[in-house]
């Protein structure tokens, strides 16, 4: 009678850090549903590919899209501003990723920062409709000067939890996301399936389902968040 083999499962991969900076939207809430109605809503208004816009767009700050998207001598203040008025009124669909309240329950609040394309408002109001406590650290897209793929935010979030860049870990789903945590010199884990290709030595999770942490303390007596993917 012949062997029968049975493929093993890759053992999991582990992280160990200080600092763990995540993206809102794709990485820890849900909210396509209502970027894809607004974003339809706006290609419709100019006679745009909407497809293109939704390819381009994930990740990035609205003002940007807009600019590159609306038509010539557009107000493109007031269409960001018309844009996000449309996005803090419509929550229906909005939920956590798989895992992901589960996850920021079990890590200290003094190391955890939200890094997001939306501004405060919008970052509270989603984060409120997912149910997911707003970390006390959160860059938003007002209190940078360039939004993703410019790592600012990561590195102003690593700045404000006083841990070296190498000592933290970003959770990110978009590529231009992806692509600024890379940049700040910071471990990427790219989260869901609108990552595009992504650069070497970024790991991918589906969601946070099967993530374990683990908390312990160093001989500094420094808190050491260790993941196992």
């Amino acid at each position: 009678m012949g062997i029968m083999t049975v493929p093993t499962q890759a053992a999991p991969q582990t992280l160990s850090c200080r600092a763990v900076l995540f993206d809102m939207d794709g990485t820890l809430v849900d909210s396509t549903a209502v970027v894809e109605q607004v974003w339809g809503e706006f290609a419709a208004r100019y006679g745009l590919d909407l497809a293109e816009i939704l390819r381009t767009s994930h990740g990035v700050q609205a003002r940007d899209t807009v600019t590159r998207f609306a038509p010539a001598g557009a107000d493109i203040p007031a269409l960001t501003a018309e844009l996000g008025a449309m996005e803090r009124v419509r929550t229906d669909g909005i939920v956590p990723l798989p895992g992901a309240a589960r996850l920021l329950a079990a890590l200290p609040a003094d190391a955890v920062a939200l890094v997001t394309s939306a501004d405060r408002v919008l970052a509270n109001i989603r984060m409120a409709a997912a149910g997911l406590a707003m970390p006390a650290i959160a860059v938003t897209a007002e209190l940078v000067t360039k939004g993703k793929p410019n790592p600012e935010g990561y590195l102003k979030a690593a700045a404000n939890l006083g841990v070296d860049p190498a000592d933290a870990v970003v959770f990110e789903d978009a590529p231009a996301g992806i692509a600024a945590g890379v940049a700040a010199g910071i471990r990427t884990v790219a989260v869901g399936p609108n990552t595009g290709p992504l650069p070497n030595g970024v790991l991918h999770l589906k969601d946070y389902s099967a993530v374990a942490v683990e908390l312990a303390v160093d001989a500094e007596d420094l808190t050491v968040i260790s993941f196992w993917l």
